[in-house]
């Protein structure tokens, strides 16, 4: 349908560039304008007239393209359309007003929530959308999709739209972090030259020049001497949290790996998704096959590493302080617990947050997490690396 409207635009000789057109589809695609022909007119006439003179060719071109989309009924869209399906799905997404929002109430509690949860799955029978009670989409029950409830279970849903779920109850895929970035890790390196405690040992096989001078200066023959490679002794653990609400961040939280990896030769990274739990892993693509005991990373590592944890600590407060509340599975003991047994086995210890530090004070799972790594958390930023570098080294 646009293609023909760019060339009805050329052939009642409105001077319109490909690059306006583009703009104007990215526009399009951005939802500037929805549902309303006088806003699509006009935002096309904003960004493809650029001279009074053709604004009479441009709304006889527009006339041309789009004339009777006014009497469309849906139907007769998706009927003219080859709509695939996954489109047609994302008609159950509910929008919800305000007022509509604010009349919308939570079970109260995990126990409740849960208990609740298993009573429906007994006694459900078919398929519910917009419903307040059973599991379905688009309404106000506390277990479903593509709708809302302050405190819910969300189910077969693609992604986080309001972020109050107190459970994810899906099986989810990850992306591992990429290591090889390198534009704006410089000074973040820099930022973590702070945390490095140089020693020589090993093999004696780098050239020593000064000594080498001194020595044959002494002897009045060349000496050559060699030692140990000076090398950065540091130990640094790293946790990263993956998926969810840190997706905006993956950029960010890349700079940051690859800038460790290139600083720290004794490192180790693992992940976890929002809290730690009873297991990590090293691969986000076998995250399934290949979980690790969390047990086993604590009775690995001496008390001797660096521990940081990167995360953005936004999840619902009872996936850090009740059994049960992760996603995706039910975990044995709580968040917390798993924490603090980490920061017990290694004491030097911070926790960097992606998340802007205006933000913190609105969100209770980061206040949560702050409270346990005795407020030593730090912004992901360049101060903040700073900071925390300092932290760890004292």
């Amino acid at each position: 349908m646009f293609i023909k409207f760019f060339e009805n635009l050329r052939q009642h000789k409105v001077p319109v560039s490909l690059r306006e057109y583009l703009t104007f589809l990215e526009s399009v695609s951005l939802e500037l304008c929805t549902y309303d022909v006088d806003h699509f007119y006009f935002l096309g006439r904003i960004i493809m007239v650029k001279d009074e003179r053709h604004l009479d060719k441009f709304d006889r071109a527009f006339s041309r393209t789009f004339a009777g989309i006014e009497s469309l009924s849906i139907t007769d869209l998706i009927e003219s359309l080859d709509v695939p399906e996954a489109w047609l799905k994302k008609l159950m997404e509910r929008v919800f007003d305000k007022e509509e929002l604010e009349k919308i109430e939570a079970l109260g509690s995990f126990e409740k929530l849960i208990e609740t949860l298993k009573k429906r799955l007994e006694e459900q029978e078919k398929r519910h959308q917009g419903g307040s009670k059973w599991i379905g989409t688009a309404g106000t029950s506390p277990f479903g999709a593509y709708g809302y409830n302050p405190e819910g279970v969300r189910i077969g849903q693609d992604r986080s739209r309001h972020q109050r779920a107190v459970k994810v109850w899906d099986k989810r895929e990850f992306k591992n972090l990429d290591d090889t970035i390198e534009l704006g890790t410089r000074n973040i390196k820099v930022a973590m030259k702070r945390l490095r405690q140089w020693v020589r040992n090993g093999a004696e096989d780098e050239l020593d020049l000064q000594g080498t001078i001194r020595s044959t200066a002494e002897k009045g023959y060349l000496d050559v001497k060699t030692r140990p490679e000076r090398r950065n002794a540091v130990k640094l653990l790293l946790f990263l949290d993956v998926g969810g609400s840190m997706d905006p961040y993956i950029r960010l939280v890349e700079e940051l790996f690859s800038a460790a990896r290139a600083e720290f030769k004794n490192l180790e990274h693992y992940y976890f998704h929002n809290c730690l739990y009873e297991g990590v892993w090293e691969d986000n693509t076998r995250r399934w096959e290949k979980k690790i005991d969390t047990w086993e990373i604590l009775n690995t590592y001496g008390s001797d590493y660096k521990c940081i944890f990167v995360g953005d600590a936004s999840m619902s407060p009872y996936e850090i302080l009740y059994p049960g509340g992760a996603n995706e599975y039910w975990n044995e003991e709580s968040g917390s617990v798993w924490l603090e047994r980490a920061r017990t086995q290694w004491p030097s210890n911070i926790w960097i947050n992606p998340l802007p530090v205006s933000q913190w004070q609105y969100t209770q799972s980061v206040e949560i997490i702050k409270e346990i790594f005795q407020s030593r958390m730090f912004p992901l930023n360049l101060n903040g690396i700073d900071q925390g570098m300092k932290t760890l080294r004292s």
